[in-house]
């Protein structure tokens, strides 16, 4: 219809004229034949542009004006017919037609986006703002069953509970259960919860949602709370079914927090996931079930019972996790017989799920680098040290005298660990760059302090002491005028230790048992800057006092087990520059050969 209407509009505003079937004629022939009166009438147009003209004999020519001023004087000199053609006005059919053609033009694009938008998935994305984005997966087909999360169990019991749920809610029902509407998965990034969600999918034989908290949040007002809307509405028909929202942070802010206001949009897009989720309604058989690392941040009354009436906590799995999860990952690795994965487990505490994953994908790729048919224990190894410190580097040249530096530095960390109580064995020592470090020193951490979280006091002075030993190395060795910025690092660690010990932890001698500064829980501002300082400048120049204290401690400590034991420094400071790297065995050996002084308690 549109394109008809433009073709008349333009057929009748561009109807040809008689004028285009005359001869042209040029400018300067034009005033040769008025100099020798052969123009008997010439007609100009109304913009002086061209000019038709009659010749004696009759015959008419088109020609095209130059803006020539005596013109007019010239054709008056030889008596030529001067007229003026007059304005052509479009007929009252063409008028009507041409203040038409936009306006039709724009209801009929109008009409033909609306139509689209009707069409469904295929419709205009500008006309579809406030539907929901959300996967719909009447039989989910994510190939993940429970069979596939190994390492957090708890989790996984709390979510197959809720599978069974749906499953068979006579069982519940007859002792007066009701669903949770809603299951909050809180845990460290990693750790797995997008991948229980997958499984939950695979497990559950009712229809599941999944959607990411970002996808909500539009520039356009209202928007969120439009797709809130629609994807209730969806779910209501398809109950009972499963809504999972990842990431829900992004939506479920606390309201009026951060800097200079709330968000409107996003307030409004969490009031209405509020009452869709527990208001005056009410949504039966509907269970949600998100995802987050960042539950601080969060509205308390999306956190409330009635809306998320569990919080399951996925934290990093433990030893026995980690060799599930390992086991689980190598099922299709080719990993040679000789690699233990019991070993690679006790290695890797802190690791998630995802860094195992990540660590067995790396060993693969090593492997496969060094044209190997199968991964081995030093693919493992590599690997392992690769995703804990960065790649090696042993294109870097490096002088000898730089070499043994940082010999000594790493061997003074080593020693310094070794021969403190009650402190973590040394795995392995390398002068070899890797990523930002010109060498490191790796200890093994004990698994108990790993999953408490609990460290004692004199855990943490060996811990200053170890940080200083590498510091202490290059004075004792090379004198205090020859320290390097090699140790950086490690002092910005034992300065940090040592605040927190005094600020913290209520470990200081002079301030007793007591936490200093009040956090203001400003999620959006760094720690620094949301601690709220709620002590004197007296307090404040005997936490220094203290801190200062505590560093001086462990230096002195470091200081004494390395000057007792310059020997055993200097040999292994020799193994070091030889093999360029000393693991654990060969360490022990040196200490049981040497008539090492152990360091007493702090």
């Amino acid at each position: 219809m549109v394109v008809v209407v433009i073709f008349v509009g333009t057929a009748l505003l561009d109807k040809p004229t008689e004028t285009r079937d005359s001869r042209t004629l040029r400018y300067s022939d034009f005033i040769e034949a008025i100099q020798e009166d052969q123009i008997s009438r010439v007609m100009l147009s109304p913009d002086n542009g061209t000019a038709q003209i009659v010749e004696n004999d009759g015959s008419r020519a088109e020609v095209t004006l130059a803006p020539d001023q005596d013109l007019l004087k010239l054709l008056t000199e030889h008596n030529v017919d001067i007229a003026v053609q007059p304005t052509r006005q479009a007929g009252p059919w063409q008028q009507a037609a041409s203040s038409l053609i936009f306006p039709i033009i724009l209801l009929g694009g109008l009409f033909f986006l609306f139509r689209r938008a009707q069409g469904g998935a295929g419709g205009n994305p500008a006309m579809s703002f406030g539907k929901s984005k959300a996967r719909l997966q009447m039989e989910p087909s994510t190939q993940v069953t429970f069979r596939d999360v190994a390492g957090i169990e708890g989790a996984k019991l709390e979510l197959a509970e809720v599978v069974d749920f749906l499953k068979s809610p006579d069982r519940f029902t007859a002792v007066g259960a009701k669903i949770p509407k809603g299951v909050l998965l809180v845990g460290p990034p990693g750790t797995g919860k997008t991948l229980l969600a997958k499984a939950v999918a695979g497990e559950a034989a009712v229809p599941f949602f999944s959607i990411s908290g970002s996808e909500f949040v539009e520039m356009f007002v209202g928007v969120g709370a439009s797709r809130v809307r629609d994807l209730f509405e969806q779910a209501k028909k398809n109950a009972p079914c499963i809504v999972f929202i990842d990431e829900i942070d992004a939506v479920g802010r606390q309201r009026g927090a951060g800097l200079g206001g709330g968000n409107d949009e996003r307030e409004q897009t969490l009031n209405q996931l509020l009452t869709e989720m527990d208001g005056f309604e009410g949504n039966t058989g509907i269970i949600i079930v998100a995802a987050t690392n960042r539950p601080d941040v969060l509205d308390s009354a999306l956190m409330r019972p009635g809306r998320f009436d569990r919080q399951v906590v996925v934290d990093r799995p433990d030893y026995s996790g980690r060799l599930q999860i390992l086991k689980v990952h190598a099922r299709e690795k080719t990993l040679s017989k000789a690699v233990d994965l019991d070993q690679v487990a006790r290695r890797t505490p802190g690791f998630t799920g995802a860094d195992l994953a990540n660590l067995l994908n790396e060993a693969a790729i090593l492997a496969a680098r060094r044209e190997l048919s199968e991964v081995s224990n030093d693919e493992v190894s590599d690997a392992i040290e690769r995703v804990m410190a960065g790649p090696e580097k042993k294109d870097r040249v490096m002088s000898d005298r730089r070499k043994r530096l940082v010999a000594y530095h790493e061997a003074g960390h080593a020693l310094v660990g070794a021969l403190m109580p009650d402190y973590d064995p040394v795995q392995k020592i390398s002068i070899i760059p890797r990523g930002q470090a010109g060498g490191l020193t790796f200890f093994t951490p004990s698994e108990e302090r790993m999953e408490s979280g609990l460290y004692s006091r004199s855990y943490l002075h060996n811990q200053m002491a170890v940080a200083l030993g590498g510091r202490v190395a290059e004075e004792i060795v090379y004198g205090e005028d020859e320290v390097t910025t090699g140790a950086s690092n490690d002092l910005k660690q034992v300065a940090q230790v040592a605040r927190q010990m005094v600020t913290r932890f209520g470990m200081s001698d002079k301030l007793g048992p007591v936490a200093l500064g009040r956090s203001q829980g400003g999620m959006f501002l760094g720690r620094d800057i949301a601690s709220e300082r709620d002590f004197s400048e007296d307090t404040a120049a005997t936490i220094d006092e203290e801190v200062s204290q505590l560093v001086d401690m462990a230096y002195k400590r470091a200081t004494k087990v390395l000057t007792n034991n310059r020997q055993v420094l200097d040999q292994l400071a020799e193994m070091l520059v030889e093999k360029e790297t000393v693991n654990s065995e060969d360490l022990q050996d040196l200490l049981i050969q040497s008539q090492v002084e152990v360091a007493e308690y702090a």
